[in-house]
């Protein structure tokens, strides 16, 4: 789902291959759009933050192994 705007006043949203006019679609489905927008939204920052969490993971693993070392 992506949306382009060709012209300022005629935002364009292209689904699944087909191109539909914004202003021409009922509140029901702006609606919808901007639920999906929500969702995708979401589901970046929660990528993000596991990629975080694996990063912190990996390097506290690598301290307990350098001091496992010492002993």
């Amino acid at each position: 789902m992506s949306e382009n705007t060709n012209d300022s006043s005629k935002p364009v949203l292209t689904f699944e291959g087909k191109k539909y006019l914004i202003n021409e679609l009922s509140d029901d489905i702006k609606e919808s759009i901007k639920g999906l927008q929500i969702a995708e939204t979401q589901l970046k920052m929660h990528e993000d933050t596991l990629k975080l969490l694996s990063i912190s993971r990996n390097s506290l693993a690598n301290q307990l192994r350098e001091k496992l070392k010492n002993l």
